[in-house]
């Protein structure tokens, strides 16, 4: 894969850009969310404010190493996520730094930044703290099964674990792209995609007309900063990896934003549309629908592409 200083360069690059991205649409979504409420909203720049306020901001409270750890093992996940994803197809400098079986490591990623939200969470003195832990588990639990699922058909589709592989055999057309190939491992990973967002219905982790707790309101000044650096990089990472696998990825940036903030903009419109689940609805209704589909999917792609 190469980890040559001008590629290291052109993925700091390709971040920033996403970030911005990401920063963007974070202000849009909510935006719409309020308009949708019939309320005036925030400006769409405001992200950009509270993230500089943030920074800007110090504090004296210490809750031990592990609890101010959490937001940074979640912006890594979120960075780790991205940079080994081939951003432009084709490019020879913003493919990142993928690799073949680079979809296995990508996964770790996804998971990895959650562990250490936990593993800080347990630190912070609340006592609600181990009810979060619980709720947040086992949330993204019941929506990473199907996701892996859907990821497994993709393997077992295309033969292979290279994301750039995958992204190159669904060259050609629209009609190549996995969306049309293998629609129902599709439905499968955007129901997966859907609780990966942490949008309505599937946001039990923050319960924002619950419980008024939570990472907004545990972390403050710089580590709040760091978790909304995250929330603008790790949801993009995201949408950029599934129009990757399913939406025959991009060969320049216009491409890709476009593709990108389409698919975005799908978990904000349910997001808006649906009411949040409780907890055991949210877990229930993956194991119940979610997983079940994905299991029909993985097998008819078994039998479809051998």
């Amino acid at each position: 894969m190469g980890f040559e200083p001008i590629k290291i360069l052109y993925a700091v690059i390709s971040l920033f850009i996403i970030f911005n991205v990401g920063m963007l649409l974070n202000g849009i979504t909510r935006k719409i969310g309020a308009r949708v409420g019939r309320r005036h909203g925030i400006r769409f720049y405001q992200p950009y404010i509270d993230l500089v306020k943030n920074y800007a901001l110090r504090s004296n409270i210490s809750h031990g190493i592990m609890f101010y750890l959490g937001p940074v093992f979640r912006l890594t996940g979120g960075i780790g996520v991205y940079l080994f994803i081939p951003v432009i197809y084709g490019s020879q400098y913003f493919s990142n730094f993928s690799f073949a079986g680079d979809m296995v490591l990508v996964l770790y990623f996804i998971f990895f930044g959650t562990l250490g939200m936990a593993l800080g969470a347990g630190e912070s003195g609340h006592p609600y703290s181990a009810l979060g832990i619980g709720r947040g588990l086992a949330q993204v639990t019941a929506a990473e099964i199907p996701l892996v699922i859907a990821f497994l058909g993709i393997a077992v589709q295309y033969q292979s674990l290279s994301i750039t592989e995958i992204v190159g055999m669904q060259q050609g057309g629209i009609m190549n792209w996995t969306m049309v190939t293998n629609p129902l491992i599709t439905v499968v990973a955007i129901i997966a995609f859907l609780g990966s967002m942490m949008r309505s219905p599937f946001d039990v982790v923050l319960a924002p007309q619950e419980i008024p707790i939570g990472p907004p309101t545990e972390f403050h000044s710089t580590f709040l900063g760091v978790l909304q650096t995250n929330r603008a990089i790790f949801p993009m990472a995201k949408t950029v990896l599934f129009v990757n696998l399913f939406f025959g990825g991009a060969t320049n940036w216009g491409i890709l934003i476009l593709k990108a903030f389409i698919l975005y903009m799908v978990s904000v419109v349910v997001g808006t549309v649906f009411p949040r689940f409780r907890v055991d609805q949210s877990i229930r209704w993956f194991y119940k629908y979610a997983l079940i589909l994905g299991v029909i999917a993985l097998i008819a792609t078994t039998f479809m592409f051998k």
